[in-house]
């Protein structure tokens, strides 16, 4: 009997073992290799199931026979979740495909190889049609800083619901100088990851969307282009974010936005150099800290410290909102915002503040610029391309200068006068140091004669061009003379009488009543 016992546990060991090993060699031939998502869910029920068919066949041996004295079993281990990396639940982190954080090696092999995974992972149906949703997948750089010899790229269009994030991203000494750090675009050239993507991929991610991607997010980055090319290229994208960026030496620009849809910057740092403002090489500043070449797209809670242009605009409903621009000033060649759209601008610039550098619009139709701070002489220009302006508003603004003389609102007609304007308002504007233009007057004269000339040179934006006027005429003699408005040529009014009188002439001048 005391024979039998070790042969029966002997047996029941190569059972067990051999049962281990068929459920484990099934996990790994369901499991697949590579480096894509594979979640922890099946894993855990796996072993779960490992564990309790060994544990039945224990119970099944103690039954028949009680383990020798000498022998105590063995408690099953408790499963232990993987450390964080490349497989946790739709987070793909940098570092374990072998980026380096401190900056030393090159990792834009890694950083691709991550984000490849990232598009290889499970979909969940789709966003608008044609972009498939990735369900929130991200790509944590894990707060490191990384250097890349070349752009980033999604590997392919018709995807959304992906963020990059938490690090730090540096261009090297021979990356491309027409390139961006991060490039939002369809690739023309795929890759040999894009091309296993392109191979793995159901059919129905071949995007038959008129956009490239959707709800793509960039946020918590500091990109660093070391004066080679640009930050982030947005082509064609909807609904993407750009949230809490810090984005310098850029050459080209530090955002560029084309065609797509609604992309929205937000609570960022754009500048060529970094500084705080009075910085001695400032008229040398060159590049465009955002370019929206693109429509509904919103810039909000953003501070512009050095480039040559802060804003490009050219396209239109687009809308700005608590900028800050202190880029270059203008009195070096700079221009804080520049509305390049003549003829449908449709922008609206409110609650910002233009540091000593100002706007300029081409042709403006449809532009509102209200509630904003113009600090150091900064004005606002309507720049003729055509002769139009229509539908204007420049309202309840601030301009404080140096009292050099200079207009809070001016034209630039060096490439032909303004002729088609109507719906024009430029007023209800306080200044100090700087000259109110208005597009209305208000002025008095007092005299005694037959006539009565208000000169509204000094305060009229547009010259010659006087809309609707209104006047009282009032007397304290016991004349009630016949008066009428005379002429309202080169901005002037003349009221006359038929016979002379003591008289005070109020008179309100409009140059924006519509047509």
């Amino acid at each position: 009997m005391e024979s039998t016992m070790p042969r029966k546990a002997l047996t029941w060991s190569m059972l067990m073992g051999f049962a281990s090993f068929i459920i484990i060699h099934a996990y790994a031939e369901n499991s697949g290799g590579g480096h894509h998502f594979s979640g922890g869910g099946r894993f855990r029920d796996d072993m779960r199931k490992m564990q309790e068919f060994k544990a039945s066949l224990i119970r099944h041996d103690s039954i028949s026979a009680a383990p020798p004295p000498s022998v105590s079993p063995s408690p099953s281990p408790s499963y232990v979740d993987p450390p964080p990396g490349r497989n946790s639940a739709r987070v793909y982190h940098v570092t374990s495909y072998g980026a380096d954080p401190t900056g030393e090696r090159d990792s834009t092999d890694a950083l691709a190889e991550a984000i490849a995974d990232a598009f290889r992972g499970p979909t969940e149906g789709f966003l608008i049609d044609g972009i498939a949703n990735l369900g929130g997948a991200q790509i944590s750089l894990e707060g490191g800083y990384y250097r890349i010899s070349r752009p980033l790229r999604l590997p392919a269009a018709g995807v959304g619901n992906l963020m990059i994030h938490g690090g730090t991203l540096r261009a090297s000494d021979d990356f491309p100088t027409n390139g961006y750090l991060i490039d939002l675009s369809a690739s023309s050239s795929p890759n040999e990851n894009e091309k296993t993507y392109e191979s793995s991929i159901s059919a129905q991610l071949s995007s038959s969307s008129s956009y490239s991607y959707e709800y793509i997010t960039l946020r918590d980055l500091m990109l660093d282009s070391n004066y080679r090319g640009g930050g982030i290229s947005v082509i064609n994208s909807l609904r993407t974010s750009i949230d809490n960026c810090y984005i310098t030496h850029f050459t080209t620009n530090g955002i560029l936005v084309q065609s797509g849809h609604e992309t929205y910057i937000r609570n960022s740092f754009l500048g060529q150099h970094i500084t705080a403002g009075g910085d001695h090489g400032e008229r040398n500043f060159s590049g465009t800290a955002i370019n929206l070449m693109g429509n509904d797209n919103a810039v909000t809670d953003v501070v512009i410290f050095s480039a040559s242009v802060g804003i490009m605009i050219s396209g239109p409903a687009n809308i700005l909102s608590g900028v800050h621009c202190y880029n270059k000033a203008t009195g070096f060649g700079g221009t804080g915002i520049y509305l390049r759209l003549p003829g449908l601008t449709q922008t609206r610039i409110v609650n910002s503040y233009l540091d000593y550098t100002g706007i300029v619009a081409e042709d403006p139709v449809q532009l509102d610029i209200s509630n904003t701070f113009f600090l150091g002489d900064a004005y606002i220009v309507l720049k003729s391309m055509k002769g139009v302006a229509n539908g204007v508003n420049i309202v309840n603004n601030m301009f404080s200068g140096s009292n050099k003389g200079v207009g809070i609102v001016q034209l630039d007609q060096s490439k032909g006068p303004f002729k088609d304007i109507g719906q024009i308002v430029v007023d209800r504007n306080n200044a100090r140091g700087m000259n109110i233009k208005s597009t209305v007057g208000r002025r008095s004269v007092q005299g005694n004669g037959t006539s009565w000339t208000i000169d509204f040179n000094p305060v009229l934006l547009f010259p010659n061009f006087i809309k609707h006027v209104q006047y009282t005429l009032s007397t304290g003699g016991n004349a009630f003379p016949n008066h009428a408005l005379r002429n309202v040529s080169n901005n002037r009014v003349v009221i006359e009488s038929n016979v002379a009188v003591p008289a005070s002439v109020f008179v309100t001048v409009d140059q924006g009543v519509a047509n």
